[in-house]
């Protein structure tokens, strides 16, 4: 892969205010290196551990050399990221209150390897104090690693809004149907998608249909009114989510279900609205307008 920079600029689509990218179908790239870094210091700088014997910090960023960026291609996002970095810890002895420096060195944070498999080194300087290293060794190491991975998603989410290009809000969609009161929410997903389903009902609780294609998160459920979800299918750039809304709206003896949808990949929105208005709704209406057999 060319770094960047180095790209055959006649393949590259420009980020320009009069220039389009029609169904992201071109390849366009975006340096994430000035980014990554405040980020990766923002979130190893200051990490603290604890135990009976010391406390220990990484207390400053020495060096950081690498390069980082992430390119879109036919509505997949492909990223590449090169680090090398070396981190200062202190610690204090809590029995005597000598402290003491090390050093900490990541030497290839890469795409190539899993953040669990990246290796950490942690050094101290001469003298007494090996109990604090080892308290470096082991929890220390484990956090770093947990704020690697947090950079990590942070590059796949927060960095990369706006290159795979969002829809217009779906137009609101409007579905008036009766509820059967003898079934409950699971039951009539499993009946309409005709596949088990998977639903924690509650705020950052996840939720699975059509045998894992639809996955999600709740992000507010409003009993009788409103429920705000993540949403995604399978087929989407990895790690992309739309964000849907439903709004139920009471009625005379019935309930309006209406439907806002934002932030689909622009190649995937005739799939998406064909898929809530044939796979979702036509399917719920038919289920909930069917003659209640046990009275």
């Amino acid at each position: 892969m060319a770094k960047w920079g180095q790209g055959d600029p006649r393949w590259i689509v420009e980020e320009r205010e009069d220039g389009t990218n029609v169904n992201n179908w071109h390849w366009t790239e975006r340096d994430a290196t000035s980014w990554s870094k405040g980020k990766l210091r923002e979130l190893l700088v200051g990490i603290t551990v604890e135990n009976e014997a010391g406390h220990c910090e990484v207390s400053e960023l020495k060096q950081m050399e690498g390069e980082a960026s992430c390119s879109s291609r036919k509505g997949k996002l492909i990223f590449f990221y090169e680090w090398n970095i070396k981190l200062g810890w202190k610690g204090t002895l809590k029995e005597s209150g000598v402290k003491h420096k090390g050093l900490i060195e990541i030497p290839n944070l890469s795409e190539e390897n899993e953040v669990d498999d990246t290796e950490v080194n942690v050094s101290k300087k001469k003298g007494d104090g090996d109990i604090l290293k080892d308290l470096m060794k082991t929890a220390g190491t484990a956090k770093v690693r947990e704020a690697l991975g947090d950079y990590l998603k942070a590059l796949k989410t927060e960095f990369t809004t706006g290159m795979i290009l969002p829809t217009k809000a779906l137009s609101t969609q409007e579905l008036t149907v009766k509820r059967k009161p003898s079934e409950n929410t699971l039951q009539l997903v499993q009946k309409f998608s005709k596949a088990p389903a998977v639903l924690e009902a509650e705020k950052g609780g996840k939720f699975q249909m059509f045998d894992g294609n639809i996955t999600g998160e709740y992000i507010e459920l409003l009993k009788n009114s409103k429920i705000v979800m993540k949403w995604r299918c399978r087929n989407w750039p990895e790690e992309h989510y739309a964000t849907v809304a439903l709004n139920f709206v009471p009625t005379l003896g019935q309930t309006e279900l209406q439907l806002d949808c934002k932030g689909v990949p622009v190649c995937k929105e005739e799939n998406m609205k064909f898929c809530w208005q044939k796979q979702h709704f036509e399917e719920i209406k038919g289920l909930l307008q069917l003659p209640t057999l046990n009275g």
